[in-house]
């Protein structure tokens, strides 16, 4: 068994106010604990992957704030307080200070930050 509070698990990823925290839970997945400030649109950091949209899976709980997810089907709001489950092809923007977390399939969820912090190097 395994498990992490937000300070166990070690930053993958930050920059401009965003911070991603990921380490590998069990059973093929990570834990991620994200806080993206408001306006933070995920958009530019995507493109070149496939749609210019995250195509990683991801459970979990927004505990803080409303996140905008753009989809090849439209557009749906999240907000505190609600679980979700986003399929691959999403892209988030934060309406508010926002904080999630979520649990993804390690090796696609490395794959789309690797992609990240190419687009930003």
């Amino acid at each position: 068994m395994t498990a992490a509070t937000r300070n166990d698990v070690p930053v993958a990823l930050e920059g401009d106010g965003v911070e991603l925290r990921m380490m590998p839970i069990g059973g093929g997945l990570s834990v991620g604990y994200i806080t993206l400030p408001q306006g933070t649109d995920m958009g530019p950091a995507l493109k070149g992957l496939p749609d210019d949209a995250c195509q990683c899976p991801h459970w979990g709980y927004l505990l803080k704030g409303r996140i905008r997810m753009r989809t090849a089907t439209g557009e749906e709001e999240y907000e505190a307080g609600q679980a979700y489950y986003w399929g691959p092809g999403h892209v988030p923007v934060a309406l508010e200070d926002s904080e999630l977390v979520e649990f993804s399939p390690s090796e696609d969820f490395q794959q789309v930050i690797d992609h990240v912090v190419a687009q930003s190097g």
